[in-house]
Parts: structure tokens; sequence; C-alpha cells
């Protein structure tokens, strides 16, 4: 998935597929042991989407501190 595609869901949303492509993740990986991979380009693309949701949820969380504490001082956002 695209950035913005995991950006239009909320904190749930993203939980949930984050679980399902650590599984998927998972599974490709014992798939690599045995020497049964054959789609190489998924796991590169499943790393890469985890990263992307991890970097979503830490703005997020930014994003709510700086708001909480700018709502603490009375300040505005410009």
């Amino acid at each position: 998935m695209k950035a913005p595609e995991l950006r239009a869901l909320n904190d749930g949303q993203l939980e949930e597929q984050l679980g399902e492509l650590h599984d998927e993740w998972r599974t490709l990986r014992f798939q690599e042991a045995v020497g049964q991979l054959t789609a190489t380009a998924r796991t590169r693309e499943i790393r890469k989407t985890i990263a992307r949701i991890h970097t979503i949820r830490t703005e997020r969380v930014i994003e709510a501190q700086t708001r909480s504490y700018l709502a603490a001082t009375g300040q505005t956002t410009a």
C-alpha cells in the first residue's frame, strides 16, 4: 500500500494491517528458508509497507503531542 492509502486508515485499521503484514512476512521468510519462495519482490514490498505504517503512527503521535502542548499553553497552530 502507498502512504496516502495508509494515512486514510484509522489507528485500529493500521494495527490490523500491520499484523497481517507481519504474518505474511513470516510466511515468506519460512518459504525462503526451505527454498520455496517464488515472489522475492513481495518480501521487500512488505518490509517497506511495515516501515510506512510505523512512520505514520509516529507522525500521529507527534501531532497529538504538539496539539496537546499548544492547547495547554493556549497557542494556536499557524
